[in-house]
């Protein structure tokens, strides 16, 4: 099993290092190592910066209901 230190840190680095978004790495990242998307799912639940990141991504992209969020 991947421990949820390296999902992360290979997820982080798919998008800094190939300018991908957080959305697409995860899914490049179950395509490369033959994981199903829903196993991705319980890491992502883990890490809630990356779980952020995605949220933030699904709503720009209105898969998501966009919700209310304090200016930054």
């Amino acid at each position: 099993m991947i421990k949820n230190a390296n999902f992360s840190n290979d997820i982080r680095q798919l998008c800094e290092e190939k300018g991908m978004e957080f959305i697409d790495a995860v899914i490049h990242w179950c395509d490369v190592n033959s994981f199903e998307p829903e196993y991705a799912a319980s890491l992502i639940k883990k890490d809630p910066t990356i779980l952020s990141n995605i949220t933030c991504e699904a709503e720009n992209l209105n898969i998501l209901k966009k919700t209310a969020r304090l200016p930054v």
